[in-house]
C-alpha cells in the first residue's frame, strides 16, 4: 500500500518534512527518490527542523554523508543524511560505510538509494517525489514493513491535512 500527498511549493515540501520528522525515531531509514530538483533536500531540511538540528542542512553530494545532532521522541539522535548520486558501482556503497549508519541512535535519510538496494534494511520507508521546476510535486510513501505500515496509518491523517 502507498500513500500520496501533493506539494504545491517548496514550503509545502518543507512542511511535509516537518510533520514526518515528528514521528521518526532512532533506527529509522528513509529512502528519498526523485529527479534532480524534485525536493529531496527540502524534505530533508524539514525533517531536520522537526528533529531540532541546529546547523544548516545541505545536500551531501560531494561528501556522500553528513551527520547532524538532533532529538527524536525526546532522545538524542543522530540524523545521517546521505546522497549517493555520484556513486558509480554498488561496491562503493560498502566502501563509504552505509551499513555502519544503520544504528538505533540514528535516523538515516538516503537520497539516490537505488545503487544501495542490496545494503538497505528491509525495515524502511521509501518516499518518491515526482515533479520538477515550478510543477507541483506528488509525494508517494511506500512502507516496506508492517511496522512502517502501522505508523503510516497512525500519522496519515495529520500529514495529509498539513498541506
Amino acid at each position: 500500500m502507498s500513500y500520496q500527498v501533493q506539494s504545491l511549493s517548496p514550503e509545502d515540501t518543507l512542511s511535509i518534512g516537518r510533520h514526518l520528522g515528528k514521528i521518526l525515531r532512532g533506527g529509522d531509514v528513509l529512502c528519498l527518490i526523485g529527479d534532480l530538483g524534485a525536493g529531496k533536500t527540502a524534505l530533508a531540511k524539514g525533517i531536520g527542523e522537526a528533529l531540532a538540528v541546529a546547523e544548516p542542512m545541505t545536500s551531501p553530494t560531494f561528501t556522500y554523508m553528513q551527520e547532524y545532532d538532533g532529538t527524536a521522541q525526546g532522545q538524542p539522535t543522530r540524523l545521517i543524511h546521505m546522497d549517493l548520486y555520484r556513486l558509480q558501482h554498488p561496491e562503493e556503497v560498502e566502501a563509504i560505510g552505509i551499513e555502519d549508519a544503520f544504528q538505533n541512535d540514528a535516523i538515516c535519510l538516503i537520497e539516490w538509494p537505488e545503487i544501495a538496494v542490496d545494503y538497505l534494511p528491509k525495515e524502511r520507508l521509501e518516499l518518491r517525489i515526482e515533479g520538477s521546476g515550478e510543477e507541483p510535486r506528488k509525494l508517494s510513501f511506500f512502507p516496506f514493513s508492517q511496522n512502517w505500515q502501522e505508523r503510516m496509518l497512525n500519522i496519515w491523517e495529520n500529514l495529509s491535512s498539513a498541506i
